[in-house]
């Protein structure tokens, strides 16, 4: 990847484990709107979109219910999830090595950017990464995977396109790398598999972050 001299990375599921804090939350929300528990490898199959589609596609809900839905997950993910979220092995490794390579990084993420730079403080990211450089779903119109995102975090940081990386665990993520013109590499290790991930047609594929050294 020598050509590439910035790195947009997603956070849920890449660098980050949300998961179970996500699927804790999610369920915790169907249960205060009386509705019955989904399957996790359904919640998991949504992870990436942006909040609202978590629910009109994760657990069938209409665009009302699903605004609400949207309204008490936010309300009660700080009290469920952030003891369960941890940076990934290899993580601050890694973007401690980058940051030394003169690789400039920054974060696209379906997260709302407040909870996102909360949450890059909380594991150490930010030291790295700074939260000026967290891109969420609240800064564009459109989220992944539309290319929106990625034209937002090269609009500020003065970068093109093709001179990007985009590291993501979702096909979600490579769409909108695809879209916007960028090289992009799945990681397998986040919430979805090496074959489905493989189907976007990524250009790299990636078992470990350490490998992106």
């Amino acid at each position: 990847m020598s050509e590439q001299q910035f790195i947009i990375f997603d956070f849920d599921g890449t660098l980050a484990d949300t998961t179970r804090g996500i699927i804790e939350t999610f369920q915790a929300t169907m249960e205060r709107m009386g509705r019955p528990k989904v399957a996790e490898e359904r919640i998991r199959s949504v992870i990436g979109l942006h909040l609202k589609e978590n629910f009109t596609k994760g657990a069938d809900m209409s665009s009302r219910d699903a605004d609400r839905a949207v309204e008490i997950y936010r309300e009660i993910f700080f009290d469920i999830a952030p003891q369960t979220i941890t940076a990934f092995p290899g993580v601050l490794d890694t973007l401690g090595a980058l940051q030394k390579r003169g690789i400039r990084m920054a974060v696209a993420s379906s997260r709302k950017s407040d909870s996102l730079a909360m949450l890059m403080d909380r594991l150490g990211i930010s030291r790295f990464i700074p939260t000026g450089n967290a891109f969420g779903a609240d800064c564009v119109e459109n989220a992944k995977p539309a290319p929106d995102l990625v034209y937002a975090v090269c609009g500020k940081m003065g970068v093109k396109p093709q001179e990007c990386l985009v590291v993501g665990d979702t096909t979600f993520d490579i769409e909108m790398g695809h879209r916007a013109g960028c090289r992009t590499c799945a990681v397998t290790y986040g919430n979805q598999s090496a074959d489905l991930l493989a189907g976007a047609s990524p250009d790299y594929i990636i078992d470990d972050i350490r490998k992106l050294l």
